[in-house]
Protein backbone atom coordinates (compact mmCIF):
# COMPACT_ATOMS: atom_id res chain seq x y z
CA UNK A 1 0.00 0.00 0.00
CA UNK A 2 1.43 3.33 -1.49
CA UNK A 3 1.73 5.92 1.26
CA UNK A 4 2.31 9.39 0.81
CA UNK A 5 5.03 11.31 2.59
CA UNK A 6 4.93 15.35 3.78
CA UNK A 7 8.26 17.04 3.20
CA UNK A 8 8.53 20.95 3.60
CA UNK A 9 5.12 20.98 3.64
CA UNK A 10 4.62 19.67 0.09
CA UNK A 11 2.75 16.03 0.17
CA UNK A 12 4.75 13.18 -2.48
CA UNK A 13 3.23 9.30 -2.60
CA UNK A 14 5.88 7.12 -2.21
CA UNK A 15 6.52 5.81 -5.88
CA UNK A 16 7.10 10.09 -6.71
CA UNK A 17 9.80 10.13 -4.11
CA UNK A 18 11.47 6.89 -5.25
CA UNK A 19 11.67 8.91 -8.71
CA UNK A 20 12.98 11.53 -7.41
CA UNK A 21 15.65 9.74 -5.10
CA UNK A 22 16.80 7.63 -8.49
CA UNK A 23 17.49 11.12 -10.54
CA UNK A 24 19.23 12.41 -8.13
CA UNK A 25 21.53 9.37 -7.66
CA UNK A 26 21.51 9.74 -11.76
CA UNK A 27 22.93 13.25 -11.63
CA UNK A 28 25.30 12.93 -8.64
CA UNK A 29 26.65 9.91 -10.57
CA UNK A 30 27.11 12.01 -13.91
CA UNK A 31 29.05 14.48 -12.09
CA UNK A 32 31.80 12.28 -9.95
CA UNK A 33 32.47 10.50 -13.50
CA UNK A 34 33.10 14.21 -14.47
CA UNK A 35 36.08 14.44 -11.75
CA UNK A 36 39.90 14.17 -13.10
CA UNK A 37 41.20 10.93 -12.13
CA UNK A 38 44.52 11.47 -10.35
CA UNK A 39 47.66 9.54 -11.41
CA UNK A 40 48.93 7.17 -9.55
CA UNK A 41 51.83 7.45 -7.51
CA UNK A 42 54.77 5.07 -9.99
CA UNK A 43 55.85 2.01 -8.12
CA UNK A 44 59.27 1.99 -6.70
CA UNK A 45 61.33 -0.07 -9.12
CA UNK A 46 63.97 -0.93 -6.80
CA UNK A 47 61.87 -3.04 -4.52
CA UNK A 48 60.16 -6.43 -5.44
CA UNK A 49 60.84 -9.75 -4.26
CA UNK A 50 63.26 -10.65 -6.73
CA UNK A 51 65.29 -7.73 -5.44
CA UNK A 52 65.27 -8.88 -1.43
CA UNK A 53 68.17 -11.34 -1.90
CA UNK A 54 70.58 -9.30 -4.40
CA UNK A 55 73.33 -7.19 -3.13
CA UNK A 56 72.77 -3.10 -3.19
CA UNK A 57 74.66 -0.97 -5.96
CA UNK A 58 75.42 2.34 -4.94
CA UNK A 59 75.22 4.47 -8.47
CA UNK A 60 77.84 7.24 -7.88
CA UNK A 61 77.49 10.45 -10.24
CA UNK A 62 80.33 12.71 -9.64
CA UNK A 63 78.79 16.27 -10.91
CA UNK A 64 78.62 19.45 -11.40
CA UNK A 65 76.17 21.67 -12.99
CA UNK A 66 74.74 19.48 -15.38
CA UNK A 67 71.22 19.73 -14.63
CA UNK A 68 70.15 19.12 -17.71
CA UNK A 69 71.52 15.65 -18.06
CA UNK A 70 70.64 14.92 -14.96
CA UNK A 71 66.75 15.05 -15.37
CA UNK A 72 67.28 12.69 -18.42
CA UNK A 73 70.00 10.21 -16.60
CA UNK A 74 67.68 9.53 -13.37
CA UNK A 75 64.43 8.18 -15.46
CA UNK A 76 66.21 6.22 -18.20
CA UNK A 77 68.64 4.59 -15.34
CA UNK A 78 65.34 3.76 -13.05
CA UNK A 79 63.62 2.24 -16.60
CA UNK A 80 66.83 0.56 -17.27
CA UNK A 81 67.98 -0.70 -14.28
CA UNK A 82 64.15 -2.20 -12.89
CA UNK A 83 64.07 -4.20 -16.02
CA UNK A 84 67.41 -6.19 -14.09
CA UNK A 85 65.66 -5.82 -10.72
CA UNK A 86 68.39 -4.76 -9.42
CA UNK A 87 68.21 -3.00 -5.62
CA UNK A 88 70.29 0.15 -6.38
CA UNK A 89 69.86 3.90 -5.31
CA UNK A 90 71.49 6.89 -7.21
CA UNK A 91 73.95 9.73 -5.52
CA UNK A 92 74.90 12.43 -6.99
CA UNK A 93 78.15 13.87 -5.63
CA UNK A 94 78.18 17.59 -6.42
CA UNK A 95 81.33 19.45 -6.50
CA UNK A 96 80.69 23.07 -4.42
CA UNK A 97 84.06 24.39 -4.10
CA UNK A 98 85.86 27.49 -6.52
CA UNK A 99 88.54 24.92 -7.34
CA UNK A 100 88.53 22.80 -10.73
CA UNK A 101 86.90 19.53 -11.16
CA UNK A 102 87.73 16.48 -9.47
CA UNK A 103 86.14 13.31 -10.37
CA UNK A 104 88.25 10.98 -9.00
CA UNK A 105 87.98 12.78 -5.19
CA UNK A 106 84.38 12.65 -5.75
CA UNK A 107 83.87 9.01 -6.33
CA UNK A 108 85.85 8.44 -3.22
CA UNK A 109 83.95 10.90 -1.07
CA UNK A 110 80.65 8.66 -2.71
CA UNK A 111 82.04 5.74 -2.29
CA UNK A 112 82.79 6.68 1.62
CA UNK A 113 79.35 8.22 2.01
CA UNK A 114 77.49 4.91 0.41
CA UNK A 115 79.85 1.77 2.04
CA UNK A 116 78.00 1.05 5.07
CA UNK A 117 74.61 0.61 3.65
CA UNK A 118 75.42 -0.48 -0.22
CA UNK A 119 77.69 -3.62 -1.78
CA UNK A 120 79.40 -2.13 -4.72
CA UNK A 121 79.07 0.72 -6.15
CA UNK A 122 78.59 2.10 -10.31
CA UNK A 123 81.15 5.00 -10.78
CA UNK A 124 78.68 6.43 -13.55
CA UNK A 125 79.32 9.47 -15.52
CA UNK A 126 75.97 11.18 -15.97
CA UNK A 127 75.89 11.96 -20.18
CA UNK A 128 76.43 7.88 -20.79
CA UNK A 129 72.85 6.24 -21.21
CA UNK A 130 72.68 2.49 -21.47
CA UNK A 131 70.73 1.14 -24.21
CA UNK A 132 71.30 -2.59 -24.78
CA UNK A 133 69.66 -4.52 -22.38
CA UNK A 134 72.22 -7.20 -22.34
CA UNK A 135 74.66 -4.96 -20.15
CA UNK A 136 73.59 -6.27 -16.87
CA UNK A 137 74.74 -4.44 -13.07
CA UNK A 138 74.93 -7.17 -11.10
CA UNK A 139 77.35 -7.91 -8.86
CA UNK A 140 81.08 -7.54 -9.67
CA UNK A 141 82.07 -10.70 -7.56
CA UNK A 142 84.97 -11.65 -9.86
CA UNK A 143 86.79 -8.76 -10.64
CA UNK A 144 85.75 -4.68 -11.79
CA UNK A 145 83.46 -4.76 -14.72
CA UNK A 146 83.68 -2.19 -17.17
CA UNK A 147 80.07 -1.83 -18.63
CA UNK A 148 81.56 0.98 -21.37
CA UNK A 149 83.92 -1.37 -22.97
CA UNK A 150 86.46 0.01 -25.54
CA UNK A 151 84.16 -1.79 -28.32
CA UNK A 152 81.25 -0.34 -26.98
CA UNK A 153 81.98 3.42 -25.65
CA UNK A 154 81.10 6.00 -28.59
CA UNK A 155 84.58 8.29 -28.21
CA UNK A 156 87.08 5.86 -26.64
CA UNK A 157 88.21 2.86 -27.55
CA UNK A 158 91.97 1.96 -26.45
CA UNK A 159 92.31 -1.11 -24.91
CA UNK A 160 92.88 0.28 -21.11
CA UNK A 161 90.12 2.42 -21.39
CA UNK A 162 88.01 1.97 -18.20
CA UNK A 163 86.07 5.62 -18.16
CA UNK A 164 82.22 6.33 -18.27
CA UNK A 165 80.53 3.44 -16.48
CA UNK A 166 82.48 0.88 -14.35
CA UNK A 167 81.35 -1.60 -11.19
CA UNK A 168 83.19 -2.59 -8.49
CA UNK A 169 82.42 -4.41 -5.09
CA UNK A 170 83.65 -1.94 -1.99
CA UNK A 171 86.28 -4.65 -0.99
CA UNK A 172 88.31 -4.26 -4.55
CA UNK A 173 87.75 -0.22 -4.45
CA UNK A 174 89.63 -0.27 -0.54
CA UNK A 175 92.32 -2.82 -1.51
CA UNK A 176 93.43 -0.17 -4.28
CA UNK A 177 93.02 2.42 -1.84
CA UNK A 178 90.26 3.89 -4.10
CA UNK A 179 91.43 6.76 -6.94
CA UNK A 180 94.07 9.03 -6.85
CA UNK A 181 93.09 12.78 -5.98
CA UNK A 182 95.73 14.55 -8.10
CA UNK A 183 93.43 14.96 -11.08
CA UNK A 184 92.03 18.41 -10.93
CA UNK A 185 90.87 18.99 -14.59
CA UNK A 186 89.82 16.56 -17.16
CA UNK A 187 91.13 13.24 -18.10
CA UNK A 188 93.93 10.60 -16.85
CA UNK A 189 92.38 9.52 -13.55
CA UNK A 190 90.75 6.54 -14.82
CA UNK A 191 94.05 5.34 -16.45
CA UNK A 192 95.48 5.93 -12.87
CA UNK A 193 92.78 3.93 -12.13
CA UNK A 194 93.75 1.07 -14.25
CA UNK A 195 97.14 0.91 -13.09
CA UNK A 196 95.87 0.36 -9.85
CA UNK A 197 94.16 -2.80 -10.65
CA UNK A 198 96.49 -3.90 -12.13
CA UNK A 199 98.98 -3.58 -9.74
CA UNK A 200 96.47 -5.38 -7.57
CA UNK A 201 96.24 -8.36 -9.64
CA UNK A 202 92.29 -7.19 -10.61
CA UNK A 203 91.38 -8.12 -13.56
CA UNK A 204 88.83 -5.81 -15.69
CA UNK A 205 85.87 -7.91 -16.81
CA UNK A 206 83.63 -6.42 -19.70
CA UNK A 207 80.35 -7.69 -20.66
CA UNK A 208 80.24 -10.59 -23.28
CA UNK A 209 78.08 -11.46 -26.32
CA UNK A 210 77.07 -7.97 -27.18
CA UNK A 211 75.77 -7.29 -30.41
CA UNK A 212 75.34 -3.86 -30.46
CA UNK A 213 78.43 -1.49 -31.30
CA UNK A 214 79.88 2.72 -30.87
CA UNK A 215 76.53 3.51 -32.08
CA UNK A 216 73.84 1.96 -30.35
CA UNK A 217 74.85 0.57 -27.41
CA UNK A 218 75.07 3.74 -25.67
CA UNK A 219 73.33 7.50 -25.67
CA UNK A 220 76.41 9.67 -25.16
CA UNK A 221 74.35 12.95 -24.25
CA UNK A 222 77.66 15.36 -23.57
CA UNK A 223 77.23 18.59 -25.97
CA UNK A 224 81.10 19.74 -26.08
CA UNK A 225 80.25 22.77 -27.72
CA UNK A 226 77.86 23.94 -24.55
CA UNK A 227 80.26 21.85 -22.12
CA UNK A 228 83.78 22.15 -23.02
CA UNK A 229 86.19 20.13 -20.71
CA UNK A 230 88.88 21.96 -18.90
CA UNK A 231 91.93 20.00 -20.39
CA UNK A 232 94.47 23.06 -19.16
CA UNK A 233 97.55 21.85 -17.63
CA UNK A 234 99.72 24.17 -15.50
CA UNK A 235 102.48 24.26 -13.12
CA UNK A 236 104.31 20.97 -12.99
CA UNK A 237 100.12 18.75 -13.51
CA UNK A 238 101.35 16.86 -16.73
CA UNK A 239 104.52 15.40 -15.01
CA UNK A 240 102.60 14.30 -12.08
CA UNK A 241 99.42 13.21 -13.57
CA UNK A 242 101.51 11.14 -15.97
CA UNK A 243 103.07 8.40 -12.78
CA UNK A 244 101.65 5.84 -11.00
CA UNK A 245 100.41 7.84 -7.76
CA UNK A 246 101.02 5.55 -4.71
CA UNK A 247 100.44 8.18 -1.93
CA UNK A 248 96.58 9.65 -2.52
CA UNK A 249 93.29 7.98 -2.38
CA UNK A 250 89.68 7.00 0.07
CA UNK A 251 92.34 7.51 2.92
CA UNK A 252 93.19 10.79 2.56
CA UNK A 253 90.75 12.70 0.83
CA UNK A 254 90.28 16.35 1.94
CA UNK A 255 86.27 17.34 2.10
CA UNK A 256 83.73 18.77 3.79
CA UNK A 257 79.92 18.18 3.02
CA UNK A 258 78.54 21.09 2.81
CA UNK A 259 74.39 19.92 2.51
CA UNK A 260 72.66 16.66 1.70
CA UNK A 261 69.30 16.63 0.16
CA UNK A 262 66.52 13.72 -0.70
CA UNK A 263 65.25 14.91 -4.34
CA UNK A 264 62.62 13.88 -6.37
CA UNK A 265 62.92 13.44 -10.40
CA UNK A 266 59.65 12.34 -11.95
CA UNK A 267 58.73 11.16 -8.77
CA UNK A 268 62.31 8.94 -8.53
CA UNK A 269 63.98 9.57 -5.48
CA UNK A 270 67.88 10.32 -5.10
CA UNK A 271 70.17 12.11 -2.86
CA UNK A 272 72.29 14.92 -3.94
CA UNK A 273 75.43 15.56 -2.01
CA UNK A 274 77.44 18.74 -1.92
CA UNK A 275 80.24 18.64 -1.08
CA UNK A 276 83.66 20.92 -0.66
CA UNK A 277 87.02 19.43 -2.02
CA UNK A 278 89.69 20.74 -0.44
CA UNK A 279 93.04 21.30 -1.88
CA UNK A 280 96.52 20.84 -1.29
CA UNK A 281 98.57 23.89 -3.11
CA UNK A 282 101.77 22.78 -1.82
CA UNK A 283 101.07 18.81 -3.48
CA UNK A 284 98.48 20.12 -6.02
CA UNK A 285 98.89 23.95 -7.24
CA UNK A 286 97.30 23.21 -10.22
CA UNK A 287 94.00 22.76 -8.66
CA UNK A 288 93.30 26.21 -9.65
CA UNK A 289 95.17 27.19 -12.74
CA UNK A 290 95.26 30.57 -14.07
CA UNK A 291 93.18 31.82 -16.62
CA UNK A 292 94.68 31.76 -20.12
CA UNK A 293 94.89 35.33 -22.01
CA UNK A 294 92.41 36.33 -23.75
CA UNK A 295 93.65 37.08 -27.61
CA UNK A 296 92.54 40.55 -29.11
CA UNK A 297 90.88 39.90 -32.29
CA UNK A 298 92.64 42.17 -34.48
CA UNK A 299 90.41 45.08 -36.09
Amino acid sequence: MLRNIILMGYKFSSSKCLIICLGLTFLMGCFIATLPIPPSKPQNLRISSRTLDKKKLAIIVPFRDRFEELLEFVPHMYEFLGKQHIPFHIFVIQQKDVHRFNRASLINVGFLYTKEKYDYIAMHDVDLLPLNDKLRYDYPALGPLHISSPQTHPKYHYDTFIGGILLITKEHFEMVKGMSNNYWGWGLEDDEFYVRLKDAGLKVIRPQNITTGTENTFKHIHDKAYRKRDMRKCFNQREVTRHRDRVTGIHDVSYTIHSKHSVAIDDLPITVVNVVLLCNKTATPWCQCPEPPKVKKNR
